[in-house]
């Protein structure tokens, strides 16, 4: 999955864990968000899986209905 970048729509490459686009030169952080409420998810890491809780009730939410969003760092 290609990260695009929020306000060009360039693709970006990943930088030290956030995302940069070296097109408009914006910095941005990945968020998960649950596709019922768009509430952020929180993400759970063990023995190299990742799983998207939400915490709002919807519980377990698979990593191929996740949508992500770009936050810009300031």
């Amino acid at each position: 999955m290609e990260a695009l970048c929020p306000v060009c729509q360039k693709v970006m490459g990943e930088v030290s864990g956030h995302f940069h686009c070296s097109h408009c030169q914006g910095n941005y952080q990945q968020q998960a968000e649950c596709p019922e409420c768009g509430k952020p998810l929180q993400v759970l890491k063990a023995c190299g899986a990742v799983d998207y809780f939400c915490q709002q009730g919807h519980g377990l939410i698979s990593k191929s209905r996740v949508r992500f969003s770009y936050l810009p760092i300031p």
